[in-house]
């Protein structure tokens, strides 16, 4: 049984060391759409080389964060963090020297897989380490100081892109891994599951699901050309995804047991939470472009401005959750995507010579206001749909879900609003693509309402609740559990 506590000066260092490890992860989610304007224009790239900037991250992040907390079960878990943080930082100082656009986004890919190394790792660490006594204090001490790091991203990585420049938002991550690897290797205790010895790991089905995310996202990015290449590489992401399922189908110790979706609940929530993530993703890319491109502020105040968001999920997320736990999880899973609709459309008002109090930070209090409502239920609602041994595993489905639908909205919703290559160079025209965008996001989130209030049911008493009460994330919901692993046991 784990035995440390989180008054000695061990447990005080392995909290530092977490949170470090998942602040680097954190930061990237946010602060690099900030910087994307002025990547673009100083490797004279095009929209869909952006558009690869942010998805080739989340890609083998989404596709690997599963199969990355079971290689910490079976190898050690501070190893395979230590692992995750040097091959981030690693991949950072590429991102930071990259001579050009498709070098940064090879390195952004790498970055991902030490994300989807490290993410787990840090909670996973957290669970085997402090005395039962003490775990829950932690991981909500974990998590309230993630999301602060989340919440700082923007407005860290708009000082940067203005001041030493664009390369700095990755290279800041390099200080960051050694100060945080020493300290693992020398403060926090390795642990594994010994149950984690049996069978293997599902890499197939992880170069499955990768590759047909990877393959979908090209055929969406790239659809503007038309070409016989795109409609071929559709085909191939589409079939990829079919023998992904019939693998998992058919292997005894699957990364995603398709069983899990026999509980009518976890599936509606996980369409829930496509829809809503969705919608975020592609709202968080294209405003950050919008305050730049359209309003013409600078990165440090674009990435201020969107502060408000994650600030309202710091401080009032916790008691969203306490009153899910009221009246249940339907009327919060119902309202708070129309919040968040309501709060994108206000967004059509942020045009050429927007104001700050009057046009942009109504609309983010209203689309914070509705992610409030929603995270924690939701979060809440996939742990209680399935029996509590396989809640660690419901709630990475979840998280891989949530990343896998930011990923397709950033790689599909240019193409939908009708953005070209040259847009962001445009005012004009990216207001317009963007006006078209934020009414297709608004959309997608009263589908996922609409679904939520159909299908969604109270919770049975006595189920498993989330640790991490406190949450500032907004591109993915939290992960929980103990085992946020890449196989069932």
């Amino acid at each position: 049984m784990p035995d440390v506590r989180l008054a000695s000066p061990q447990g005080k260092w392995i909290l530092l060391t977490t949170v470090l490890g998942s602040s680097m992860a954190l930061l990237d989610s946010t602060v690099v759409n900030v910087a994307l304007p002025r990547i673009g224009r100083d490797l004279d790239a095009e929209l869909a080389a952006l558009q690869w900037t942010v998805n080739a991250y989340m890609l083998t992040l989404a596709g690997l964060i599963l199969l990355g907390g079971s290689l910490g079960d079976r190898y050690g878990r501070r190893k395979v963090f230590v692992v995750g943080v040097v091959w981030f930082a690693a991949a950072s100082l590429l991102c930071g020297l990259a001579p050009n656009a498709g070098v940064l986004v090879a390195a952004r890919a790498l970055q991902g897989v030490g994300g989807a190394l490290l993410t787990p790792g840090s909670l996973a660490l957290i669970q085997a380490s402090f005395h039962p006594d003490d775990r829950g204090r932690a991981v909500g001490l974990w998590s309230g100081f993630g999301g602060i790091g989340a919440a700082v991203g923007p407005f860290v990585g708009g000082w940067l892109v203005d001041g030493p420049g664009w390369r700095w938002v990755f290279l800041l991550n390099v200080p960051l891994a050694l100060l945080c690897a020493p300290i693992a290797v020398r403060h926090v205790p390795e642990s594994a599951d010994g149950r984690a010895d049996h069978g293997r790991f599902d890499v197939l089905g992880a170069v499955l699901g990768a590759l047909a995310l990877a393959l979908v996202t090209y055929a969406l990015i790239e659809a503007r050309s038309g070409s016989l290449v795109v409609v071929v590489t559709a085909l191939a992401g589409v079939a990829a995804g079919v023998a992904f399922v019939a693998v998992e189908k058919r292997r005894p110790d699957p990364m995603m047991p398709l069983g899990i979706f026999a509980s009518r609940q976890f599936t509606a929530v996980n369409l829930v939470t496509l829809c809503v993530y969705a919608a975020f993703g592609g709202f968080f890319f294209l405003a950050a472009l919008q305050l730049q491109v359209v309003v013409g502020w600078s990165a440090l105040q674009a990435g201020t401005a969107l502060l408000p968001t994650t600030a309202l999920m710091l401080l009032f997320s916790a008691r969203s959750g306490a009153l899910a736990d009221r009246i249940g999880p339907r009327i919060p899973l119902t309202v708070g995507p129309l919040l968040c609709a309501a709060g994108m459309l206000l967004m059509l008002r942020v045009g050429p010579g927007a104001s700050y109090p009057a046009d942009v930070l109504p609309a983010l209090l209203v689309l914070g206001t509705g992610m409030v409502t929603l995270v924690a239920p939701l979060t809440a609602t996939v742990l209680g749909s399935v029996d509590a041994s396989r809640a660690g595993l419901a709630s990475g489905i979840n998280n891989a879900a949530a990343r896998a639908a930011g990923l397709i909205a950033v790689a599909a919703l240019p193409l939908v609003a009708g953005m070209g290559e040259e847009a962001y160079r445009s005012p004009g025209a990216f207001d317009d693509a963007f006006g078209r965008a934020m009414t297709v996001c608004a959309g997608v989130l009263v589908v996922g309402s609409a679904v939520a209030f159909a299908t969604v049911r109270s919770l049975p008493p006595g189920c498993r609740r989330p640790e991490c009460r406190t949450h500032g994330a907004v591109m993915a919901p939290p992960l929980e559990g103990e085992r946020t692993r890449g196989r069932l046991s």
